[in-house]
This record gives C-alpha cells, structure tokens and sequence, in this order.
C-alpha cells in the first residue's frame, strides 16, 4: 500500500516556527518517525512539502493514480482553500487531514476547516502523532 504524506504551507519551518503551538521537532523528524510508523504498518509513503496550493492541488491529482490513500496537512489553507477541498473531494481514494495542533482550541479563524469536510475524517491536536493517526485510518479505510 502506498500513501502521499502532503505538508502544506510553513510546515518547512517547523522546529523554528511558534514551537509552543507546533512543537520543537523539525519536518524531517515528523518525517522520520512517519516512516517509522509505516514501517509497521507496512505502507510505503512519500512525503513532500508545498507552500504553494497549486502545487497542493496537482500533487492531490497525480495522487489518485499512484497512492492508495493521502494524508494532508494542508496548514492555512485549511481554513479557506475550496480549490483544495474541491481537489480532495474529486479523487476516489481516502484522504484524512492531519493537524499538529489542536485547531478547535486555537484563533476563531482557525477553528474551521473547509478542507476537512471532503475528507473521509481528520485528526489534530496530538503532535506528529495526528499524522500517524491519519495513516492507520488511511490504511483502515482501505481495508488493509
């Protein structure tokens, strides 16, 4: 099985960005224990890192060709990109947004996702363990 791991905008930063909103772990070590995590789950993921959302938008495209799943932070854009909700809604394979910090507790602003409602569910507020719980969902919803 093979799942895309899509980090949007400022995730690049993590480690140096807010750390006491996203934590102290860079992107490369969320990564790095992701491939952990898949290892036992026995998936393969690629992850990668956008800032732009049309690059987010083509990556969620090629996706449903080659992946079986995606996992997506889609950072700010959660909150207002109906291109990328409009994108995830349009492909046929799961995809479970993943947030490291409890967006419901945060800013009135940031307490809404538009992109979470065309996702098949999402998880936020448990650190680089949000993404991990997105994978196993991704893995579950395909029944594998």
């Amino acid at each position: 099985m093979r799942v895309l791991v899509i980090h949007g905008p400022n995730l690049n930063l993590l480690g140096e960005r807010q750390p006491e909103i996203y934590g102290t772990q860079t992107l490369e070590e969320i990564n790095e224990y992701l491939r952990a995590q898949a290892r036992e789950l026995g998936i393969e993921i690629e992850c990668v890192q956008y800032n732009g959302e049309g690059a987010i938008i083509d990556a969620i495209h090629d996706a449903r060709n080659r992946y079986e799943g995606i996992v997506i932070n889609p950072g700010a854009y959660s909150h207002y990109s109906h291109a990328i909700a409009d994108a995830i809604a349009s492909i046929r394979i799961p995809v479970v947004e993943a947030h490291l910090s409890n967006i419901a507790a945060r800013d009135q602003h940031r307490r809404i996702s538009v992109t979470a409602a065309a996702c098949s569910g999402s998880v936020s507020g448990f650190g680089a363990r949000s993404y991990a719980l997105a994978l196993r969902a991704v893995k579950e919803l395909q029944g594998k």
